[in-house]
């Protein structure tokens, strides 16, 4: 089929000229000179303390606004230009600059809730009922509430500034060095070095040979930087946990959960229901155990397909069949969709020098997304694709939203996500051409599920265990090897035949400065977007206002005021999350039917 849609990215409708744009220069110093005016100025302002001191408030809460979008144009742009080419040195300076305007930023922010705290509390009550303030009153009141309980703002500011060339700083040297690794790869007796995206492509193929060869090398790749790693972690964390001590936050969980603004008991009843249910995936596990023809599956098996999988889906026919599915639902979403592929704001090329993994950036200033992944046909690659346009169009939704009611946290951003995804998984499956086809693409399915109940699962437990013996001092690489089996056999119920010891070291994640335990808002996210789904097949496209409604209700409330409003649900017991979990089952049943011969 004749390949029409580009799947290189824009940049240039942005700032035209990649690393070298001189209209990036001159939009980063003209960022920078309004940061240093804006912090000057906040750091003497007092607060408002009468009706008629709210107008100049306002103004300045606008201005805020404003260079936020700014800032956040800037950190996508650089975002881009690192993750398509990691040798971009020059992009990587600019990342660096961009870090520090943020850091410049946070301290504005600090002063900014300063501002907040001194408010009296009749005032206060008068402003968030104000028309000025009433959309952005939530996201104020969070500020406000966490700066009572962090330490004094000069002592906050600096924690910024140090941060920059401390903590951040060891987030991008962990991204350099994965940037610069090749994993040597023997293809037709030519000896190949793939980058880390591309080798871990090579995890899951259908050749169970090349799966444990590749594994082999894989591991041994990440011992071989195991002791950088571990340095990089174990600064990041150390950090942390100074900053948690200075603050009187005993709880290394308190800032994840704060800033997905949900509650410890919704944490503990997704993660109880998972664990209730997943003597379920047991079954999958045997049986796709036989089928492989090992008597138990090994970590590189469990992501490796069944069934039909010679069946490449070309980046035309992934977008076509997306957009299809998309218009069932919600034709708002397709009309979307098609804007994104033709309108080339996907990153997907198969390429050596990117960056593993993918992500979806906004671009708020221009009211734009752009989508970064490695695209190689197969159906997991389709599927990370509708991921993404789940994000993209999570941020369409609100971009008409004053930028402090767009600020939602990763929990739910993987909500509109994973819903997405739910749609043209399912799809598939109603699609195949055969058995085989529908069985392959059950089993590509499960494994999703098998990522977020015991992947996941397994980098939680890792995480807490690890912070735990960190306030005590530096983890070495032998213990936190012992550590990350520990918590997969834990999450997996020890049921592989093998493990992956140096997850810890691989698995970006726990190396993003952004907030720790970026791992259980997938989990979150994953389960949340099955009770929208359900919601969904019960209204079709009767849903499509409600659901664009809660989409912008994600930045203004806790998951659980969400979930009520929504869908008038109680995430803090069980019963919800058992519910959503059923349509997991749903697939190992049908997936244990199929296969039964």
């Amino acid at each position: 089929m004749t390949q029409t849609l580009s799947q290189n990215w824009d940049l240039d409708t942005f700032f035209p000229g990649g690393s070298d744009s001189q209209a990036f220069q001159d939009y980063l110093t003209k960022l920078k000179e309004d940061l240093e005016r804006l912090n000057i100025r906040v750091k003497d302002m007092f607060a408002p303390t009468a009706s008629d001191q709210l107008a100049g408030f306002s103004a300045l809460i606008h201005e805020v606004q404003d260079t936020a979008v700014r800032l956040r144009e800037a950190s996508a742009f650089t975002s881009c230009l690192t993750a398509q080419d990691m040798k971009d040195n020059k992009a990587t300076l600019l990342s660096g600059t961009v870090k520090s305007l943020r850091a410049t930023y946070a301290t504005i922010l600090t002063n900014i809730e300063r501002i907040l705290t001194e408010i009296p509390e009749d005032l206060w009550l008068e402003l968030v009922r104000h028309p000025e303030f009433e959309a952005i009153s939530f996201y104020l009141g969070e500020r406000r509430q966490a700066a009572r309980e962090k330490l004094s703002p000069d002592m906050e500011a600096l924690v910024s500034d140090l941060s920059v060339d401390g903590y951040h700083g060891w987030g991008e040297l962990y991204n350099t060095t994965v940037g610069n690794m090749a994993i040597p790869y023997e293809d037709n007796g030519e000896t190949k070095h793939l980058s880390v995206g591309q080798a871990q492509n090579k995890l899951s193929d259908p050749d169970k040979t090349v799966r444990d060869t590749m594994f082999e090398k894989w591991e041994k790749a990440w011992s071989a930087h195991a002791d950088f790693c571990s340095d990089a972690l174990n600064h990041l964390s150390g950090f942390r946990l100074s900053l948690y001590k200075n603050r009187g936050w005993h709880d290394v969980h308190k800032e994840p959960l704060d800033y997905n603004r949900m509650s410890g008991q919704t944490l503990q009843a997704m993660w109880k229901a998972i664990d209730d249910h997943k003597s379920y995936l047991l079954s999958y596990f045997e049986r796709k155990a036989q089928l492989l023809g090992v008597e138990k599956l090994d970590w590189n098996d469990v992501s490796a397909p069944i069934g039909n999988v010679s069946k490449a889906v070309s980046y035309d026919e992934a977008a076509d069949f997306i957009i299809k599915h998309f218009e069932t639902f919600s034709p708002k979403m397709a009309s979307f969709t098609k804007k994104v592929f033709e309108e080339s704001w996907i990153e997907a090329e198969d390429r050596p020098g990117k960056r593993p993994g993918g992500f979806c950036t906004s671009f708020p200033d221009s009211k734009q997304t752009r989508i970064f992944m490695t695209y190689s046909g197969s159906a997991s690659n389709v599927a990370t694709l509708a991921h993404e346009l789940g994000h993209a169009y999570h941020q369409h939704v609100m971009n008409d939203l004053p930028p402090m009611a767009q600020q939602y946290a990763m929990n739910v951003a993987e909500t509109a996500s994973t819903f997405a995804e739910l749609i043209v998984a399912d799809a598939s499956i109603k699609e195949a051409q055969n058995k085989d086809e529908k069985i392959a693409l059950l089993d590509n399915k499960i494994q999703r599920s098998v990522a977020f109940f015991m992947n996941i699962h397994a980098r939680f437990i890792f995480e807490t265990a690890f912070y735990e013996e960190r306030k005590r001092g530096l983890v070495p690489v032998s213990r936190l090897n012992e550590l990350m089996v520990q918590a997969q056999k834990e999450a997996y119920k020890d049921a592989l035949g093998s493990y992956h010891p140096h997850l810890w070291a691989s698995k970006l994640h726990f190396y993003l400065t952004q907030v720790p335990f970026y791992n259980f808002p997938y989990t979150f996210g994953f389960l949340f977007s099955a009770g929208v789904y359900l919601k969904a097949m019960e209204e079709g496209q009767d849903f499509e206002n409600r659901y664009i409604a809660l989409l912008q209700d994600t930045a203004s409330m806790t998951v659980e005021q969400l979930a009520h409003k929504h869908l008038d649900a109680d995430l803090t017991s069980t019963a919800f999350w058992e519910s959503a979990i059923q349509l997991v089952l749903q697939d190992v049943n049908e997936f244990l039917t199929l296969t039964n011969e």
